[in-house]
């Protein structure tokens, strides 16, 4: 397939500038790989697809406050950082995209917060946005990593026109989150309540979890024509022991097996056994699932609208079918559903 195959109209007005009034009202279409049907709900009632022993995979990874802003030294220009990740502990070495990028050169010098309490010196050139970043603080590793936080912002996708909020600090960040490390949010999962969880619990539905970091590489543009040719960052990915046994056994008692979102569903596919099981797994994953592509673990997922040519949408596409999934998104269109990070869900079953 492809580059070309993915492209689709969609108007402005349907990228989601705000979340839904409550995480489990947003709107859910549901499609089914079997009778190739599309039906209309609201999230929360996803319950009625599940039943006991099923599980859902979730992604627990936590977003952290990853677009600084700060002034060049001499000039005061300001400038936008966003933190992608940390490569040494220790010498507080960060990799990190700048924005406006001509300004800022090897050797020059930020000053953030309204005291200049940290200052960063660019020490390398990695892309023609990248900068590899040398924080200087004078504290610990903890008060470093808490002065982060205190002048970091919720690095909301560049689509939403409009400032962070308070409320996007905790409605980025869907209410399992766990380890943090992402910079951006692993966007199905946004649409569980803490009432959907306990409910989907007593219902005897298995909640397991994996960790993947989510990184800027998942929102890269594609720029080859042939998928064939392009490559995805690498992202931190840990699968434990007891999400295995979890996934495993409903694999061997023919359960669904839910993954929620496109990063739990490379997970999945990234530590999978030549049994077709789930292996332990921490390291680092780039994979890139586009059709055709034969899945191994999940049978259905959950996942939000996407944008044209993106690779997420590629993988729901191999998923669900290239050309069921162009029909569902005419009928999305048609219907109004709201697209990207606080848009509408979509379950595939």
């Amino acid at each position: 397939m492809k580059l070309s195959d993915f492209n689709f109209d969609l108007p402005n007005i349907l990228l989601a500038q705000r979340p839904s009034a409550g995480r489990d009202e947003s709107r859910l279409m549901v499609l089914n790989r079997q009778d190739r049907s599309i039906s209309h709900h609201t999230f929360k009632d996803i319950i009625d697809f599940f039943d006991e022993g099923d599980v859902m995979v979730l992604n627990n990874t936590k977003v952290f406050p990853a677009r600084l802003f700060g002034n060049k030294e001499k000039t005061g220009a300001r400038i936008e950082v966003f933190l992608l990740r940390e490569l040494n502990e220790e010498q507080r070495l960060w990799d990190v995209l700048v924005d406006p990028a001509r300004k800022i050169r090897i050797g020059n010098k930020l000053y953030f917060g309204n005291d200049d309490s940290l200052v960063a010196e660019v020490i390398d050139n990695t892309t023609s946005r990248g900068r590899t970043l040398r924080f200087l603080f004078d504290g610990s590793y903890r008060e470093f990593r808490s002065k982060l936080k205190e002048l970091g912002q919720t690095p909301l996708p560049k689509y939403i026109n409009r400032p962070t909020e308070k409320e996007d600090e905790e409605r980025y960040q869907t209410i399992y989150a766990k380890h943090e490390g992402a910079v951006a949010a692993p966007t199905a999962g946004l649409h569980f309540s803490k009432h959907l969880i306990k409910k989907l619990q007593i219902k005897g539905i298995d909640l397991a979890e994996m960790t993947l970091h989510v990184g800027l590489g998942t929102f890269s543009p594609v720029e080859v024509e042939d998928l064939s040719k392009h490559k995805m960052d690498s992202e931190e990915l840990i699968i434990t022991p007891e999400a295995c046994d979890l996934v495993n056994n409903a694999l061997t008692t023919n359960r669904k097996i839910c993954a929620v979102g496109t990063t739990v569903m490379r997970g999945l596919e990234t530590s999978v056994s030549s049994m077709g099981t789930l292996n332990p797994y921490q390291g680092w994953t780039h994979k890139f699932i586009f059709p055709p592509y034969d899945f191994s673990i999940a049978n259905c997922m959950i996942t939000n609208f996407h944008t044209p040519k993106s690779t997420l949408l590629m993988m729901v596409s191999a998923f669900a079918d290239v050309d069921f999934i162009k029909e569902a998104y005419k009928e999305a269109i048609k219907k109004k559903y709201n697209f990207y990070s606080y848009g509408d869900a979509m379950l595939i079953i």
